[in-house]
């Protein structure tokens, strides 16, 4: 056992077996053993590559998206341009460099905000961003962006934000919870927290004995103070993830590592832990504020945006071997088979404004 599965284990043993969030959120975040306070995760080297590792297209086509909601919008100024959970920068790199192109006087009027709580990640994006860094600023929270229309995008933002599971016993659903089986190593457990049958999906009152059920007051939270900055001083927000469009019964937490799945108790803060994302339950919070919510595939969305005349563009001028490139990265972007269904894309706005990339 690693040494945050010792402190884990130690803690059990005093205290008792603690909920799926409790276990996700320390693996995650612990500010000791973290793994995103202590881990570099993205790219070929790390444990995962996202989607704007994957070609300059989806940073490009996301800034697009901004441009045209901001003149929908009436063209607001001062505008707040964020992004959330930034990763490593490469996102808002791409969206800066493409915004300078489509009209330099937003990108240069802009209050271009950074929402990281991880300072050694916020650290790598400065250097990413150096040619910006100057007129970029840095908050651990959205309530401390600058009072002004908010456009703002998140990538694989919600998955790493700590889900509770509950299990059905019974009759009834039971909290899930991470114990110490007799050997002293750490395994699941019903717990005695049960849960309203108000709050179960379709479908779950005729789920077998075992099945798990999922539900993320913490990712219903951080949307609300989203939709509710926007509701309040305008703007849009647009976030991509894996996840499904309507709720259901099923265990979606995952560890990953080196690019491939390991057991999710395995080596607590040595692996990423992600569980998928309901985006009905995003969008019924955002509808609840006031505002519209806009559901697709990623592959729909990044299609409808212009990905196969942005790759067409690129691969113009390009040699063979670059334009096999773009077009592989084409069908991990949106691809059936790849992330064109596994993600998806919500846009929360206000009512009666066009959501660009989105079917009606």
């Amino acid at each position: 056992m690693n040494r945050l599965g010792q402190r884990l284990a130690a803690l059990i043993q005093a205290t008792g077996p603690i909920p799926v969030n409790e276990y996700m959120a320390t693996c995650l975040f612990d500010p000791d053993d973290g793994y995103y306070t202590t881990r570099e995760p993205f790219g070929a080297a790390g444990d995962f590559t996202t989607a704007p590792e994957i070609s300059q297209m989806f940073g490009e086509l996301l800034a697009v998206w901004l441009y045209q909601v901001w003149h929908l919008s009436g063209r607001p100024v001062p505008v707040t341009l964020a992004e959330i959970g930034p990763g490593r920068g490469t996102l808002m790199k791409d969206m800066l460099r493409t915004l300078s192109q489509l009209d330099p006087g937003l990108a240069d009027t802009a209050n271009i905000c950074m929402v990281e709580t991880s300072p050694r990640l916020a650290s790598v994006q400065k250097e990413t961003l150096s040619k910006f860094a100057a007129r970029i600023t840095w908050h651990e929270t959205i309530d401390k962006l600058p009072q002004a229309p908010l456009l703002i995008v998140g990538n694989e933002l919600f998955d790493a934000i700590p889900v509770r599971q509950f299990v059905r016993q019974g009759a009834g659903w039971r909290e899930r919870m991470v114990g110490l089986d007799e050997a002293g190593r750490l395994a699941f457990f019903a717990g005695a927290g049960s849960l309203d049958a108000s709050l179960l999906p379709a479908g779950a009152d005729t789920a077998p004995e075992g099945s798990i059920v999922e539900l993320a007051p913490a990712r219903a939270a951080l949307m609300q103070a989203i939709s509710e900055r926007i509701a309040a001083n305008g703007g849009a927000g647009l976030f991509l993830d894996y996840g499904h469009l309507e709720p259901g019964v099923g265990d979606t937490l995952q560890a990953v590592r080196a690019h491939a799945y390991e057991d999710v108790l395995a080596s607590p803060g040595e692996a990423d832990l992600t569980a998928h994302v309901d985006f009905a339950a995003l969008a019924t919070v955002a509808r609840g504020c006031g505002l519209a919510a806009h559901l697709a595939t990623q592959g729909d969305f990044l299609l409808r945006m212009g990905l196969l005349e942005r790759a067409g563009r690129l691969g113009a001028r390009a040699d063979d071997a670059t334009r096999e490139s773009i077009s592989l990265a084409v069908e991990r972007l949106a691809g059936p088979d790849a992330m064109g269904s596994l993600f998806k894309a919500i846009a929360v706005l206000p009512q009666g404004l066009e959501a660009p990339g989105f079917a009606g």
